[in-house]
């Protein structure tokens, strides 16, 4: 799980309220998405890894794609790779970066998609997407449709993450470096502020900011000085269901597919670590 030095956010949540663009044009959603989950990169040779065992040039089905951070990387890889994600501005920044690369973008819930392809070599949902739907009925939902959309003998990866590191800014403790990145005319900064496990949910608390800067250039310790300056602040809220490996399982078998293995993500010294549940169909 990508939660910021141990506690970025992994998986976004729909945005609140606030200016509707970024000063490039850019939706503000593609900002703070590429800011709190695109730099992450411990899991790509897994799905790669994965993405090959389902065959050379494989059909995958790639859920809450984002901006493309996975599905990017299997498709340049030579694999047909169907996106989907809940949110068009997420995938209209996918198709602008894939460029020349083939890749098919679908606007979809992950919980009742039906796609006129259904035989996908494989379905992976990394970054513990899986997590953002809310209890055992909703991942129920995912692991049907993602079934009716793989061939006989299909892989499908889910990754969790288990392991949470719990802190609270608000109670004196310092929490994770902000992370920073400037775009035409603003600097962007999002704080994690808290971490906390909670009637069996991991909630994630940010403080987003954007300062003017007049510059592609971020100054020096802006992150820092330019408080004074900001013109849109709000906190970010993002709960992830706990669930085990053994759960998801259990979950699968319900759905008609056949548990493979459970294999891991090394943590680092930025990120937590994450298990990955493999099915078969």
């Amino acid at each position: 799980m990508d939660v910021g030095n141990r506690h970025r956010q992994a998986a976004r949540t729909p945005e609140a309220a606030g200016p509707p663009t970024a000063a490039n044009g850019s939706p503000h959603a593609v900002v703070w998405h590429d800011l709190e989950c695109g730099a992450y990169a411990a899991d790509l040779a897994l799905w790669l890894k994965l993405a090959a065992r389902a065959g050379p040039s494989s059909a995958i089905l790639d859920v809450g794609a984002g901006t493309g951070r996975v599905t990017l990387a299997l498709a340049r890889d030579r694999h047909r790779v169907t996106a989907l994600d809940l949110d068009p501005d997420l995938l209209e920044a996918l198709a602008e970066r894939a460029g020349s690369v083939p890749v098919e973008t679908i606007c979809a819930d992950a919980r009742s998609f039906s796609l006129a392809r259904q035989d996908f070599d494989a379905c992976f949902i990394p970054m513990q997407t899986i997590q953002l739907l809310g209890d055992h009925d909703e991942r129920l939902a995912f692991l049907r449709c993602a079934r009716a959309h793989l061939r006989p003998d299909g892989l499908l990866a889910c990754a969790i993450v288990t392991a949470i590191d719990p802190f609270d800014c608000s109670s004196g403790q310092l929490g994770p470096a902000p992370e920073t990145a400037v775009r035409a005319g603003g600097l962007y900064v999002s704080r994690p502020t808290r971490v906390v496990v909670d009637s069996g949910h991991v909630v994630i608390e940010r403080e987003r900011r954007i300062f003017p800067t007049g510059t592609d250039e971020a100054p020096p310790g802006a992150a820092a000085e330019r408080v004074a300056g900001d013109r849109f602040t709000e906190r970010n809220v993002t709960e992830l269901a706990l669930v085990t490996a053994a759960e998801l399982q259990a979950e699968g078998i319900e759905a008609g597919l056949r548990p493979l293995e459970i294999l891991e993500i090394s943590p680092t010294s930025e990120h937590v670590g994450s298990e990955v549940v493999v099915f078969g169909v």
